[in-house]
């Protein structure tokens, strides 16, 4: 089982190198080497069907693996009965759209906290989870797997154990595991070999062998404030912050999990991307050789 790399959204290399519409970007990311592609509904879901389908025609030419962020304003972790409602339209929407394009992850913050403590804001979003899973079986989407997402400010819900809890409350749930977001939430401290282990280790601990091994995953450099945690992404070039990708990578070859790694670094995704396909590649082959020596 091999790691897939991609991009959330469109790079400005995308742009700057004369492409418009969503539709190019699966062949434009094979040819740059790269292996998915998440597309984002943050905003809202507007696309429409025929440009989804086509997306997803494309995709499938490409032989890119797609997923799809639902909108960043979701919030499952509000007990308010009008709130939960819009929640799942948004992402009944996001499925639907999913569904035309193949696409078969949907990514789905986890919510905000607000004026509850951390425990009852996580057993509303575990209810609420729980609700969107049943509704998006009724509606006929099965197979679009579900991944809440560890969130990079320290006043929302979703660090690493908060997602994890989520994802096991039923099947059809995926955690999405942000180490930008964990990095920025955590000051700093959750990152290196060590740590990574760490993180690895107990989602397999939580989730079991088989679920882990495919997790769903963002990546990018992300600087943070002390009080708040994530600021703003970065670019693999912007060092003053972390984390490194080449823990992750090794972990992966050495565990040989085969999850999605999706690259958010701010334009440039599709160089940031490559770069740990490189890493994650170079740690193949040393541990292929060290294999026959």
């Amino acid at each position: 089982m091999r790691a897939l790399f991609g991009t959330a959204g469109s790079p400005d290399a995308f742009a700057e190198e004369g492409y418009k519409k969503s539709q190019d970007m699966p062949l434009w990311l094979k040819n740059k080497g790269l292996d998915a592609y998440e597309y984002q509904c943050g905003k809202g879901v507007n696309v429409g069907e025929a440009t989804a389908r086509e997306i997803g025609r494309q995709t499938a030419l490409a032989r890119i693996t797609l997923s799809l962020h639902a909108p960043y304003f979701v919030n499952p972790a509000n007990p308010d009965p009008e709130s939960q409602e819009k929640t799942a339209g948004y992402v009944l929407a996001a499925c639907r759209v999913a569904q035309w394009m193949g696409a078969g992850r949907v990514v789905i913050h986890t919510g905000a906290i607000q004026k509850r403590t951390r425990q009852e804001a996580l057993e509303t979003a575990k209810d609420s989870f729980r609700m969107l899973r049943r509704r998006c079986d009724d509606e006929g989407y099965h197979n679009i797997l579900l991944c809440p997402e560890t969130m990079g400010k320290i006043n929302q819900l979703g660090d690493l154990e908060e997602v994890l809890e989520i994802a096991a409350v039923c099947e059809g749930l995926l955690p999405c595991v942000d180490f930008g977001h964990l990095y920025a939430r955590s000051l700093g401290r959750m990152e290196g070999q060590e740590e990574t282990a760490r993180m690895l280790d107990r989602m397999e601990e939580v989730l079991g062998p088989e679920k882990a091994s495919r997790f769903h995953s963002h990546f990018s450099m992300i600087e943070f404030t002390p009080k708040g945690g994530e600021s703003r992404h970065l670019t693999f070039a912007q060092e003053d912050f972390g984390p490194d990708y080449h823990p992750l990578c090794r972990e992966l070859v050495r565990r040989g999990w085969g999850p999605t790694v999706i690259c958010e670094s701010a334009g440039t995704q599709d160089v940031d991307a490559l770069a740990m396909k490189a890493a994650y590649e170079g740690a193949y082959r040393e541990k292929m050789e060290d294999s026959v020596g």
